[in-house]
């Protein structure tokens, strides 16, 4: 066993206990699911975890397809998923809800590159088991969302995130109907990136609909690296720091960097940070001048994009995801981020039969717009306003446990940016953080220093180090710490 393997191998110990190889596949047994369901069609939707190709393994029961998103027979539009029971029968009372972002990115890519019971991640050359799996932790219930995304069929049909979220909850009654053994559980919703949006509006619309028939007891959620609030927030204010906080990966001259800090002097970047970011806040933080809507009307201000055009120049493997992937270019069976391979998994017409999808070319992130302009009705931009803006503070407020994480090596979303929002949104009577997120304070036991935490109010927001913009992929075992955090396996996001 390597290095790396022997450290995960002891990170998993600490938060599993100890475990065993899988084994070989000719002394694969199938193993039994911790929960049976009683509907015969059910069965339809089977998996078996022996029969999966490419996986060597036994990946244990699940079951997946297509269901509509209304009980109308004549219903076209439907969402496929993927559900996996937990892997223990004493964490059955809880079902966890995960969705990608985008808009229109795949959920299957959370599932095999991220937070899955099987795990083939970039540079990967076959799936292995993922000791992380949140099916350590709960049922989980994989999502491709909204319409238009991964398999999920249908013509797309909304503008806003409010309808996202109707349409959303549609499937779940639908899906609840055949798994109804899953009714009354508590339920949490979970996601990254885009998913900022999608996760507090499919939550709000569920806090304020209690008749709408969704027999499931929402308890809370958790968001990656999420779009919170303005791009000219989360990127552009952020960038140049970002820049000076990270110099071995953004190996600018002198000469550059000088026109990188005049700029962002210029543009009231710096003096923001500088003025504006206090705990707790002195006020509502003004957008800086030339912000025009979600982005700055000047030319000259728009840093985030000069800064990643130059640092290609540079580092050719540069990654916007996370800023330390260097040379070479990892390969991945999904296609993404580097759709360097001829051969992506999900479009093999095996995989796609044991997994009951149509026989459709599978793309990670959607090439059609996933919202439709509400006045011409074609393809169009969503229409909601960001949730740190509207919405997230009643759902924090309405949560048993709210959690926000970010990756410190994320540059697509800055995670200074993300603290900008906290601190500019007002929730359970009081704007922000009143107290300063704590360095250092985000560790793992016998592992040092994991990150940053902080927790009021409802609200714990986490920055881990090490991680890009997707952190189940990049820190498995802190991503998990939190994920049993909002479970309420565990009293704060450190181990013991």
């Amino acid at each position: 066993m390597d290095i790396q393997r022997e450290a995960l191998a002891r990170l998993a110990s600490d938060f599993l206990g100890p475990s065993t190889p899988p084994p070989s596949p000719a002394a694969v047994q199938k193993r039994q699911s911790s929960i049976t369901f009683s509907d015969p069609r059910a069965a339809e939707f089977f998996v078996d975890g022996t029969s999966l190709p490419e996986v060597n393994f036994d990946a244990g029961p699940s079951w997946s397809g297509l269901i509509p998103i209304t009980d109308d027979p004549n219903e076209t539009r439907k969402l496929f998923f993927w559900f996996w029971p937990a892997a223990n029968v004493e964490h059955t009372d809880e079902l966890l809800f995960w969705t990608n972002g985008g808009p229109g990115c795949s959920s299957l890519e959370g599932l095999f590159q991220e937070n899955g019971p099987i795990t083939w991640s970039w540079g990967q050359a076959e799936p292995t088991p993922n000791q992380f799996s949140w099916t350590n932790l709960a049922n989980v219930l994989w999502v491709e969302q909204p319409v238009g995304t991964g398999f999920s069929q249908g013509q797309p049909s909304i503008s806003n995130d409010d309808e996202l979220a109707e349409q959303l909850v549609g499937f779940l009654k639908q899906f609840l109907d055949i798994f109804s053994e899953l009714k009354g559980k508590n339920f949490f919703l979970s996601g990254e990136s885009y998913a900022g949006f999608y996760v507090p509006y499919i939550a709000n619309f569920i806090y304020e609909h209690p008749d709408s028939g969704l027999d499931l007891n929402l308890q809370g959620i958790w968001i990656a690296d999420p779009s919170l609030t303005y791009g000219v927030v989360q990127q552009e204010i952020p960038a140049v720091r970002f820049v000076q906080a990270n110099r071995n990966v953004f190996p600018f001259n002198s000469t550059f960097m000088a026109q990188l800090e005049a700029a962002a002097d210029a543009c009231g970047y710096t003096s923001y940070l500088d003025d504006f970011v206090t705990f707790p806040p002195a006020g509502m933080l003004p957008l800086p001048v030339g912000t025009n809507g979600t982005f700055n009307a000047i030319a000259s201000c728009r840093l985030h994009s000069q800064i990643q055009r130059a640092v290609n120049l540079i580092n050719p493997s540069f990654n916007t995801y996370r800023v330390t992937d260097t040379f070479p270019t990892l390969w991945s069976v999904l296609g993404f981020p580097r759709a360097t391979q001829e051969f992506i998994y999900f479009n093999r017409t095996d995989v796609q039969d044991a997994i009951h999808a149509p026989h459709i070319t599978w793309d990670s992130c959607s090439n059609i717009n996933v919202y439709v302009d509400p006045v011409t009705g074609r393809g169009g931009r969503d229409q909601s306003i960001a949730s740190a803006l509207s919405i997230l503070p009643n759902v924090i407020e309405k949560s048993q446990r709210a959690v926000i994480v970010h990756g410190l090596a994320d540059y697509i979303l800055i995670a200074e940016g993300s603290r900008i929002a906290i601190q500019n949104m007002t929730w359970n009577g009081a704007q922000g953080f009143q107290t300063p997120i704590e360095d250092e304070s985000f560790r793992l036991k016998n592992m040092g220093v994991f990150g940053n935490t902080h927790t009021e109010r409802g609200l714990t927001y986490v920055e881990f180090a090490y991680s890009g913009h997707m952190t189940p992929q990049f820190v498995p075992w802190a991503a998990f710490s939190t994920i049993s955090f909002l479970l309420g396996r565990q009293p704060d996001v450190n181990t013991a």
